[in-house]
């Protein structure tokens, strides 16, 4: 089992940047992957990226790629979300997760994070 704990989230201007940064309890192994979610109210909860611990492979939803970094703390515990040019649309609840499989769907993560508030609004 793992504890995830999410921080980094609030409200930002469009255009503007954060970093979300998710912090594990325990070691990640390479064998795991670890990704971000959002949701936004009303809607299902949506891949945004996602890191294979192990190779440090990256994949970014559509929607993001270009504006949005993922990256790991070295051989640490934690991962990162760098977010540039947000957009109202990328308004949401943003969660961590980690599973032991490479995908973009939600049922294939094992563990998650309560989640964090990002709102991106003039």
């Amino acid at each position: 089992q793992v504890r995830l704990t999410e921080s980094g989230g609030g409200a930002v201007q469009p255009g503007g940047s954060l970093q979300l940064s998710c912090v594990a309890d325990r070691r990640i192994y390479s064998s795991n992957f670890m990704a971000w979610f959002r949701q936004a109210p009303g809607k299902e909860r949506e891949f945004v990226a996602r890191i294979a611990w192990g190779f440090g492979h990256k994949r970014y939803a559509d929607s993001v790629n270009g504006r949005f970094t993922i990256a790991k703390d070295g051989p640490g515990n934690a991962i990162f979300l760098q977010m540039n040019s947000l957009k109202p649309e990328d308004t949401a609840v943003y969660h961590c997760a980690i599973g032991r499989q490479s995908s973009n769907w939600h049922g294939d993560y094992d563990y998650w994070g309560r989640g964090i508030q990002v709102t991106v609004s003039s």
